[in-house]
């Protein structure tokens, strides 16, 4: 049996997990059943993400040749590992959102183009600063995304369930090295940390405002008022529940390991998904038999749609 560390953010591996997303196979991109709004909705949050991810290894890439303290510069190596995997596997995902909302293109490739360009001309305090304010959310997505699993991931496609609980465990895992860089290199600019939390908070509800709707019209959800209120209401929702879930961060004597909703009592689908990986097992995809050998309990029926 492997051994697992108590906090998930001590000693975290890279797993260079490929999952079969390349654009010839099937992929059910509406893919929870449970809610598909909110499959739905993640798709639309995420779609930037694999281009803030390259993002994200090019700056860390650069600042841990300035890095002095050899835990810090190994957990450098470990998320730009674990991010480059992240991006690789998000962006043939996207191949299909692609496909399926056309009308979405322009705006991913002006994503594209706007970290491309970010990614070569800003200054290092700057890309630091965005990308330990960026990870505060996709860090603390993963938080609430596993810890409502049953509201909106019960009954869910096998691949991209799998897809989705990995991308969030490894968030999680990763999720204090952005700002502990940004406190090795620039800890004593208190301000420009919290301002820079902010303006990831604004572009990513940025993008998700341009994309969600448009993704949601294609699927029909927009056609009766009282059904489109519902949609984009929930959108809303979704959004206004991640940033409240950031307020901490502006605290003063702010940690991701300190966070309220990350302490040492973590979610049991990271935990056994963590052990069930380390001791060998395929985690590529994630039915109901699968979760219930990870959380080692009887396997469930399936959920009820709704």
């Amino acid at each position: 049996m492997a051994q697992h560390s108590l906090h998930p953010m001590d000693d975290f591996p890279v797993r260079p997990l490929r999952f079969p997303l390349a654009a010839d196979q099937p992929v059910d991109v509406v893919w929870s059943r449970t809610k598909p709004a909110f499959a739905v909705f993640l798709n639309a949050l995420a779609m930037h993400v694999p281009h803030f991810e390259r993002y994200l290894v090019v700056s860390l890439r650069k600042a841990r040749e300035q890095i002095t303290d050899p835990k810090l510069k190994r957990d450098v190596t470990a998320i730009i590992g674990q991010e480059a995997n992240h991006s690789h596997n998000l962006t043939a995902f996207n191949q299909h959102l692609r496909a399926r909302y056309p009308d979405v293109v322009a705006i991913d490739d002006a994503s594209i183009a706007w970290f491309t360009q970010h990614a070569a001309e800003d200054g290092m305090k700057a890309r630091i600063g965005f990308t330990a304010g960026y990870e505060t959310f996709t860090f603390l997505a993963g938080m609430i995304i596993l810890q409502n699993h049953d509201r909106w991931f019960a009954d869910a496609d096998p691949l991209m369930k799998a897809v989705w609980v990995w991308h969030q465990v490894e968030e999680i895992e990763h999720g204090a090295v952005a700002f502990e860089v940004w406190q090795h290199l620039y800890g004593e600019h208190e301000w420009y940390r919290k301002w820079m939390v902010l303006k990831a908070a604004l572009h990513i509800a940025r993008e998700t405002i341009r994309i969600y709707p448009r993704m949601a019209r294609r699927e029909g959800w927009l056609r009766s008022p009282w059904q489109a209120l519902k949609t984009l209401a929930f959108g809303g929702e979704m959004l206004g529940r991640l940033f409240i879930a950031a307020l901490p961060v502006f605290g003063r004597r702010y940690h991701p390991r300190n966070h309220p909703i990350a302490t040492t009592a973590q979610n049991p689908i990271q935990i056994a998904w963590r052990r069930f990986e380390a001791d060998g097992g395929d985690v590529l995809a994630i039915d109901h038999a699968k979760l219930a050998t990870m959380l080692r309990i009887a396997a469930p029926e399936a959920a009820v749609t709704g």
